[in-house]
């Protein structure tokens, strides 16, 4: 048992790594397996929670599409809500928008303007932590509208790719690190 009174899982045995996927050369952390377990998607979204709830988060913000994943059960374990950061042309009400740049390109993300209130404390969730740039414009976005980030927690964090250091005015929770 840890300190929740949860039972202690492995969670790096449910992350299945895949070889040359998407493309030669990367080694994709497949969580399907994880999520497929009751035992270890209940252990990881607990674990998330309670860091969550110890930064004192009023709200949880996900990035389209794996965070909402790991952060909708989280805000439901702390009976908050959650907030979706999303591609451009999937939120329905006035948006804020952030682009930023990708190795081939660009992208964009955006939230709801009335998704959160200045001051509002919160905690961002995402299954992944690699080089920082999606969770870098979620912070852009939160900060934007006057909320407050107070953390930022992952399921996974490559530590090889040195995201962490990108982000080091907040503090990081990680699960599992390849």
């Amino acid at each position: 048992m840890n300190g929740t009174g949860v039972e202690q899982v492995d969670l790096k045995q449910y992350i299945e790594v895949i070889p040359d996927f998407p493309t030669a050369g990367v080694s994709f952390k497949d969580v399907t397996s994880l999520l497929q377990n009751g035992k270890a998607l209940r252990f990881a979204v607990e674990q998330i929670a309670a860091w969550a709830e110890k930064m004192g988060a009023e709200a949880i913000v996900g990035p389209e599409a794996r965070g909402f994943l790991f952060g909708t059960p989280v805000a439901y374990e702390l009976g908050i809500g959650f907030v979706p950061v999303r591609k451009p042309g999937k939120l329905p009400r006035a948006t804020l928008e952030v682009k930023y740049n990708l190795e081939y390109g660009m992208d964009c993300l955006q939230i709801h303007r009335d998704s959160l209130r200045a001051g509002q404390k919160v905690v961002i969730v995402d299954d992944l932590l690699a080089t920082g740039g999606t969770i870098g414009t979620t912070i852009k976005l939160v900060e934007e509208l006057g909320a407050e980030v107070v953390g930022l927690a992952f399921l996974i964090e490559l530590v090889y790719l040195d995201g962490r250091n990108k982000l080091d005015d907040y503090n990081i929770f990680s699960l599992i690190e390849y």
